[in-house]
Parts: C-alpha cells; sequence; structure tokens
C-alpha cells in the first residue's frame, strides 16, 4: 500500500469501527433493557426496535450510495453520521419503547456504508483492495468482540440509555475522522458517464455477489439466535461468553492474513471464496450434530467451529466487497454498493426474524439445518465464478482512477465474469 492508501483503509476502518462499536454495545443487552421501558411487555415490539434498524438502513442505502455518485462520497458520509447521531440521541431520551423504535429507525436511516466503501475503493488500486476491505472487516469482527466484553459491565452502569448517548458521541467521533483525517476524494474525469440503478441490476456478476451477502449475514445473525444458548448449555455462564468469541475472532484474523492475501496474489482467489463459502456451510451441520446431541454439547466442539466460522466470515468478509468494487463500473460504484449493502441489510434483518422463529418453532437443529442449506445454495450459485482481472496501473498519484474503467482503455476488452 501507498501512504495515501495506507491513511484511507485505516481511516474509513475507524469510521465503520466507530459506528459499529456503538451497534454492537447495545445488542447484547437490548432485549432484557427494553422490556423495563413501557410498552416493553410486548416481544413483538422489542423485536421490531431490534430489527428497525436493518429495515431503513436496507431501503437507504441505494438512495445514499447513488447520492454519493453525484454528490461526493464525503458529504454524504458526513450526513449520513448526523442523522445516526440524532437517532441515537432520541434513542437515549426515549420515554417509552415507541419512541425507542423511532430512534432506531433514525440510526438506520444514516445508511453510510455503501458510500464509505465506495470511498475506500475510489482510494485503492486493485491488487491491494481485499486488503484494504479486510481492514474493514476486521475492525467489525473486533467491534463485534469487544462489545460482548464490554457491554454488560456498561449496561450495569449507564443503563441503555446511556449507552445510545454513546453510541452518538462515537458517530459525532466518525464526523472528525471523515473531516481531519481521510484523504481527499480523487477527482474523477469531467465527461465520466453516470450510472444508473438499472446498469446495476441487469449486472449478473453482482446480483451473485448480493446474493452471497444476503445469505452470509442472514445465517450470521440467525446462528447467533441459537449460539448464546448452546455455550450456557455446555457450562459456560453469559458473561464468560467473550472467553470463546474473542480468541475464536483473533485467531481467524491470523488464519486470513496467511491464507487470503498469499493466495490472492497468487490467483487463486475463486478457490479461497468458495472454500469460505464451503467452510461455513459444514460449520452449519457440525452445530446441528452438537445440538441433536443428547446431554451437554461439548464445549471445545463450539470453540473449534466457531473458530472455524470466523475464519471463513473473515475471508467473505474481505474479499465480497472487494469483488463487487472491481466488477462494477466505475461511475455507478457508488449505486453497485448501494444494492450490495442493502442486501446486507435485509440479510440481517431477515436473519433475525426467521432465526427467532425457527428456533421457537422447529428448534436449534432446523435452525442450523436451514443455514447449512442456505450456504449450500450460495454454493451452487457461486460456482460458476470468475474473479475479475486487475486493472493495469494508472499514471502516479491517481489510485483513484485504477479501476476497472482505467483499465479497459489500456487493455482488450472482454467482459467481466464472476
Amino acid at each position: 500500500m501507498t501512504a495515501n492508501e495506507r491513511r484511507a483503509s485505516v481511516s474509513l476502518a475507524s469510521i465503520f469501527a466507530l459506528r459499529m462499536l456503538g451497534l454492537f454495545l447495545v445488542l447484547p443487552v437490548f432485549a432484557l433493557e427494553a422490556a423495563r421501558y413501557p410498552g416493553g411487555d410486548d416481544p413483538v415490539r422489542i423485536g421490531l426496535a431490534m430489527g428497525i434498524y436493518g429495515l431503513t438502513q436496507g431501503i437507504l442505502q441505494i438512495p445514499f450510495g447513488m447520492a454519493s455518485d453525484r454528490l461526493g462520497r464525503k458529504k454524504v458520509i458526513v450526513f449520513g453520521l448526523v442523522v445516526f447521531a440524532l437517532g441515537s440521541f432520541v434513542a437515549t431520551w426515549a420515554p417509552d419503547l415507541n419512541w425507542l423504535i423511532i430512534g432506531r429507525s433514525l440510526q438506520g436511516a444514516g445508511a453510510i456504508s455503501a458510500a464509505v466503501t465506495a470511498l475506500l475503493a475510489d482510494t485503492t488500486r486493485d491488487e491491494v483492495r481485499t486488503k484494504a476491505m479486510a481492514m474493514v472487516g476486521a475492525s467489525i469482527a473486533l467491534m463485534f468482540a469487544l462489545s460482548l466484553v464490554l457491554a454488560p459491565a456498561l449496561a450495569a452502569r449507564i443503563g441503555l440509555g446511556g449507552l445510545f448517548a454513546l453510541t452518538g458521541v462515537l458517530a459525532l467521533m466518525g464526523i472528525a475522522v471523515v473531516i481531519w483525517w481521510v484523504p481527499p476524494e480523487p477527482l474523477h474525469p469531467v465527461n465520466r458517464p453516470r450510472g444508473s440503478l438499472a446498469e446495476v441490476l441487469r449486472h449478473s456478476a453482482l446480483l451473485r455477489l448480493d446474493f452471497g451477502v444476503f445469505v452470509l449475514h442472514a445465517v450470521q445473525l440467525a446462528m447467533w439466535v441459537a449460539i448464546p444458548a448452546l455455550l450456557v448449555q455446555a457450562g459456560l455462564g453469559k458473561n464468560l461468553h467473550w472467553q470463546v468469541y474473542l480468541p475464536a475472532v483473533l485467531l481467524s484474523f491470523a488464519v486470513m492474513g496467511f491464507s487470503l492475501f498469499p493466495l490472492e496474489k497468487r490467483g487463486y482467489l475463486r478457490a479461497v471464496f468458495l472454500a469460505a463459502v464451503g467452510l461455513i456451510a459444514l460449520v452449519q451441520f457440525g452445530l446441528m450434530a452438537l445440538a441433536e446431541a443428547s446431554g451437554m454439547p461439548s464445549l471445545a466442539g463450539l470453540g473449534v467451529l466457531l473458530f472455524l466460522f470466523f475464519c471463513g466470515f473473515n475471508v467473505l468478509e474481505a474479499s465480497q466487497p472487494s469483488l463487487a468494487s472491481r466488477v462494477a463500473p466505475a461511475h455507478s460504484r457508488g449505486a453497485a454498493l448501494g444494492v450490495y449493502n442493502t442486501l446486507q441489510s435485509l440479510g440481517f434483518f431477515a436473519g433475525g426474524a426467521l432465526g427467532g422463529w425457527l428456533a421457537k418453532t422447529w428448534g436449534a437443529q432446523v435452525l442450523f439445518a436451514a443455514c447449512g442449506g442456505l450456504m449450500l445454495l450460495w454454493l451452487l450459485i457461486a460456482w460458476p465464478m470468475k474473479a475479475p482481472p486487475r486493472s493495469l496501473p494508472a499514471g502516479p498519484g491517481s489510485p483513484g482512477d485504477t479501476d476497472l474503467d482505467a483499465g479497459i482503455s489500456a487493455a482488450p476488452a472482454q467482459p467481466v465474469k464472476l
């Protein structure tokens, strides 16, 4: 990476980290704390308060992504963080569950993921794009693990309202990062064509990735409906679950660093990608077997399966947005990543809703079997993929133009397939 690429990667990953830490801090304690609000005796409304964030974010990712193509990435990111902070402070003040739902919906309305990812793609070359996306994915996974450690203690001291206030402050810190740390946006040619949503929705390679990110995050959230209960059954108290999560996440980063990047450099990105999808499918069937076993599940077995899950998950979290940014036309990159992030958010929403229903109606075994079946379906759909060719180097000092459009002009025309 060049110095500018490192600065862009670290600063944009920190924006994701600040925002996601605030969100993740709330999740482990939300259901219990929200039950104390007026109207909190209704589990359906509590579920709505949890899930409406993903719904509003999913609806607005495409408009925000398209706006970033036209108005500039940084303006859209700052606006989204302001909306997210406003929603956090509304949730802090909320006197009842209805206002808590309004605050959560406003948080989701700050849908900046597409704009942040598009800016990261604009400021990095193809050959380091996956590494840059991996830094974002690693920051999110670390915040998830950190929240599991901090959330119970913080909730006991400052309550759910205090956690939402902290979330708002973290969002304001993200605005400062955008203004003073994120590098300037690269200049694009004045006559560059404008993309359209229809162009993105007709792109078969992008649609394959969109389906994949929906499945990945639906499975991720659905399996966590049952994982905590399995750990408790295995003899690990709720306040000690981080002792399994944190080592699994950290060790999986090491595996990703020693596998994904070297193998991608040697031309094995497709093989690594498909292997990660297959690995998560196997993990789901392994969890199904543990849930079916009579008596106490094996804590060691759960730890190994969660480690393998995070190995596959981190590889896909790094490679999928990188691939999406590389196969998308540069003039429609914001729109393409808006659709991609919309499907990611809808995957969270569907995973939480359907996962809870499956676990309640049919049990953990059927839940994990359904997750494994979805992963196998994704593997089948992803199998014909081909890794996109890397673009040729652009002129010095212009990494933002080193994209597929820049490379096409200097290379023989050929369709990009995935």
